[in-house]
Formats: C-alpha cells, structure tokens, sequence
C-alpha cells in the first residue's frame, strides 16, 4: 500500500515546512531544501527530524 494522494498534498518537512517528495521505491519522503530523507514504517510517514536520514549533495 501507498501513502495517498490527499496525504501526500498535506505533508511537509517538520524542519523548514517546504515540500516532500515520495520515493521512487516508497521508501521515504525527501525534502530537497533541508537534504533530509524521512522515512516511511508500515506505510507510515516518520515525519521526526531525529529520525530522517541527512542525503547527499545531488
């Protein structure tokens, strides 16, 4: 299962309150200004700055 559409819309990095992205695999949602990766448990979106991962330079 995905998250939906509608929750997608709503979310939004708990750090700077810009945009998240949905992984390719679903794994995890992106926010590209902060380089965080949070990620998705049991179809759950981990919205923690403690728990989201720091990504590289893209």
């Amino acid at each position: 299962m995905s998250l939906s559409k509608k929750l997608l819309d709503i979310l939004v990095c708990p750090k700077c309150k810009g945009d998240v992205v949905l992984l390719d695999d679903n794994s995890g949602l992106v926010c590209h200004y902060c380089r965080l990766q949070y990620p998705i448990r049991d179809d759950i979106p981990v919205m923690l700055v403690d728990e989201a991962l720091q990504i590289g330079e893209e």
